[in-house]
């Protein structure tokens, strides 16, 4: 665990707030007595930053850059749309109850700007930062294809890592990690009485949430690819966890709805 990481039984996180319903256990599960009420996290990507709009690649080696103009607006219709789960829409959600944000400038924004919405303090949690492009950071595709040859195609391929930097399966693993830690914060929660659905967010990036997305459902990283969450989009993944905090079934209910 990152010494950024806000453990669920802090003083920030006030889980009496959230409306009790009946749980919903997976149909499909061998055993669904030994499950709690599932936890359904709710990754929303950072709104368009004047890096986004020409298409550099824009990693977690540097903290910036800020929103522009366009991405403040959209990620405020994001906050919108998180504050109708339950209740205007997905309405066999709870109410999103707690915010993660990774420490980058634009998930930071774009996690305050959530936060409000709903009523959260946002959490810090580096897990969920963008993948670390390395040398390639700040270059466009088109750049990185200039002077390092095919290297982007192999990497996309998760074949290699960014000189420097991470591979996509890296990111798949810890994307998995903070996975795997919430569910279990959740069963904690249950522990102490408190067997409720409940539906966390977590500002994050297009690497990261595809990643999320590749892992939960068991495909090869270099597929991953093909998953591309536009911004200050939406991705469910609904998360089946048994008493002990093990997650038992994963399902991704939608990825990269749009907000606007």
């Amino acid at each position: 665990m990152t010494s950024e990481h806000v453990a669920s039984t802090g003083p920030e996180y006030d889980d009496s707030a959230k409306p009790t319903r009946a749980p919903s256990r997976s149909p499909f599960a061998a055993d669904s007595d030994a499950l709690i009420s599932p936890l359904t996290m709710v990754l929303v990507r950072h709104g368009v930053t004047d890096m986004t709009l020409v298409h550099a690649l824009s990693g977690s080696g540097e903290v910036g850059p800020s929103l522009n103009t366009q991405g403040k607006i959209q990620v405020a219709k994001a906050a919108d749309a998180l504050y109708r789960i339950g209740r205007r829409t997905w309405e066999n959600l709870a109410h999103v109850s707690r915010v993660f944000a990774s420490p980058m400038t634009r998930t930071q924004e774009t996690g305050g700007a959530l936060g409000r919405r709903v009523g959260a303090n946002v959490e810090t949690d580096d897990r969920v930062r963008e993948i670390h492009f390395g040398e390639w950071e700040g270059l466009t595709g088109d750049a990185v294809a200039e002077q390092f040859g095919d290297a982007i195609h192999r990497w996309r391929h998760a074949e290699i890592a960014a000189p420097g930097g991470e591979s996509i399966p890296e990111v798949g693993a810890r994307m998995d990690d903070f996975l795997r830690d919430v569910a279990r914060q959740h069963a904690a929660l249950a522990a102490q009485g408190k067997d409720e659905p409940r539906t966390w967010a977590a500002a994050s990036h297009a690497v990261a949430i595809k990643s999320a997305v590749g892992v939960s459902l068991g495909m090869e990283p270099r597929t991953w690819g093909a998953i591309w969450p536009q911004p200050a989009s939406l991705t469910i993944l609904r998360l089946h966890v048994d008493r002990d905090g093990d997650i038992v079934e994963r399902h991704v209910l939608c990825v990269g709805a749009p907000t606007s």
